[in-house]
């Protein structure tokens, strides 16, 4: 049951109409971006505002379609219009949405909310940063008053002729209109939002010196929403979940961080797997009722929080402002030349771009600044799946090797062992000298760590070590890389007539090892309870 907060109305009242004030000409350019219209992206903010507002986990969080996921649909968009065996049926794309919408809904239920949080910040930079540098490149040709191309590398390629052929009052326009939203003071912005002024200025102006020479949106349907059945074949199957699954993912990253943002500025903590059902029933019933996708849009939620609204009431009044606009306003829109939504644009990829990381990225770790960039090309110039899934691997794999490196150092530290030791400890091992190797495994070993510990070992039975004592005290637990290093460990040093003496091992390391047989090499009368007791063993059968 779904209960809501009035202790906040007021504010919560102001900041969902301010926030839908803002929402309002960011829908319209967003419905325009994708290539569904500008009243899908109306519909998309008014299903996915409401329905993740009432359900979602974040309670000042405002929602609707963000850059991010626009390019996603536009892609999806230009992949069906691609396809020999598709006609461009858009019914395709809303099944899309909604099939993204039911991934997130299975994400939020199978609580993957906080795995998803855990994608490296350079990934996550550079995919944002390609992100924002898409939608400005889209929004070249429209600016030189010509259709936009589908893909990004075609508007680049197209755009050399769109400059031979531009239309001066379009780019006219289009800069006025990106000049106002960048420029707009804050003072007036506390009652008549920057990308307000700049839609309702450009186009008015456009009225007076270029009526009927500056493209518009044009004839835009009002009134309710049809219902669009969702239609899946064959041939489409792959395409349309490849670009809901991406949806689901990017729309799920999406909305986390900005709840983060809202938690940071609200002093609170969201629900990330709540956050993740509630995105996904708005997507779904978006997708159902021909909106454009959407997600978490940290713009309109910092917009909300900064005028009064704290709860899910705001999302909700957000909803209902816009529903009253598409059910009123129709006809007006019609008018909004395309150079101004444009030029919206170009600030929306402006803000999306992550400029402070960008600005400081030099400073920090060079695999972090080269990770970012990759990201960024990869989302610009091949697609938004491989580049998360080749950041988000490549990361993993660096982590994973910087770890193997601190725990083979930690290994190589005598000092730290002698530093743990006991007395009689540390007479037996300053007696051995270098007769006696000890491996202290402190903590869980990585499988990046057990791809080197045989080399370790097989460098010390090379250098005269007689004996090795592997102490598995600090182990909780390890895994089957691990078990196979260990078994490597001791069949070397059978076969160079050395003895390992093992300390220390738990219960679940010990059944680890006898279902793998990786202990066939050290008998049960080597294994003792604590490393005193082995380094004594090792030391009494050390050739005197």
């Amino acid at each position: 049951m779904i209960k809501l907060n009035t202790s906040h109305l007021r504010g919560d009242i102001y900041g969902g109409l301010t926030a839908g004030v803002v929402a309002l000409p960011l829908a319209l350019a967003m419905g325009v971006a994708s290539g569904l219209g500008p009243i899908a992206g109306l519909y998309g903010a008014i299903f996915v505002g409401f329905f993740a507002a009432l359900f979602g986990g974040t309670e000042s969080q405002i929602s609707g379609p963000t850059g991010p996921m626009t390019v996603v649909v536009a892609g999806l968009a230009a992949s069906i219009a691609a396809h020999p065996d598709l006609d461009s049926n858009i019914a395709l794309i809303f099944t899309a949405i909604m099939l993204a919408g039911i991934f997130q809904i299975f994400m939020g239920v199978f609580k993957l909310g906080d795995y998803i949080r855990l994608v490296p910040y350079p990934v996550i930079s550079g995919f944002m940063s390609g992100i924002g540098g898409i939608i400005i490149i889209l929004q070249i040709s429209p600016l030189l008053g010509h259709d936009t191309p589908a893909g990004t590398v075609d508007a680049l390629l197209y755009a050399p002729t769109a400059a031979s052929d531009m239309n001066i009052m379009t780019l006219f326009l289009g800069a006025l209109t990106l000049l106002i939203a960048l420029k707009w003071p804050a003072k007036l912005g506390k009652y008549l939002p920057g990308p307000l002024a700049a839609l309702i200025i450009g186009t008015t102006l456009s009225l007076f010196i270029g009526a009927g020479a500056i493209p518009i949106l044009g004839n835009i349907p009002s009134g309710l929403p049809q219902i669009h059945i969702p239609q899946i074949t064959t041939v489409s199957f792959f395409i349309i979940v490849e670009a809901a699954f991406v949806l689901a993912l990017l729309g799920a990253i999406d909305s986390l961080l900005t709840s983060l943002v809202a938690d940071n500025m609200t002093r609170s903590r969201h629900d990330s797997n709540k956050e993740l059902i509630g995105q996904g029933i708005g997507n779904t019933f978006a997708g159902l009722f021909g909106g454009a996708a959407g997600a978490g849009a940290t713009m309109r939620t910092v917009v909300n929080i900064r005028t009064g609204g704290r709860t899910r009431i705001s999302g909700m009044i957000h909803a209902f402002f816009l529903l009253a606009v598409v059910l009123g306003f129709g006809a007006q829109a019609a008018y909004i030349p395309n150079a101004v939504l444009a030029g919206i644009l170009v600030k929306v990829g402006l803000d999306i771009i992550d400029w402070n990381y960008l600005k400081n990225s030099h400073k920090g770790p060079a695999w972090d600044l080269a990770l970012m960039v990759l990201v960024l090309g990869l989302t610009i110039f091949v697609d938004l799946i491989t580049a998360v899934a080749v950041g988000v691997v490549l990361a993993s794999i660096a982590f994973v090797r910087q770890i193997a490196r601190t725990q083979m150092e930690r290994l190589k530290q005598t000092d730290l062992i002698l530093h743990n030791a006991t007395d009689r400890e540390k007479e037996i091992l300053q007696k051995a000298g270098d007769l006696i190797t000890v491996f202290d495994f402190d903590g869980p070993l990585s499988f990046g760590a057990a791809a080197d510990l045989g080399h370790h070992a097989r460098s010390h039975l090379e250098g005269g070590s007689k004996a090795f004592v592997l102490d598995f005290t600090r182990m909780p637990s390890l895994d089957v890389s691990a078990a196979l290093a260990i078994e490597t460990i001791t069949g070397d040093a059978k076969h160079s007539k050395r003895k390992v003496y093992k300390c220390g091992m738990n219960d679940a390391v010990l059944g680890v090892l006898k279902a793998l047989e990786a202990d066939k090499h050290v008998p049960e009368s080597d294994h003792y309870a604590t490393r005193e007791e082995a380094l004594e063993a090792a030391y009494a059968e050390l050739p005197k």
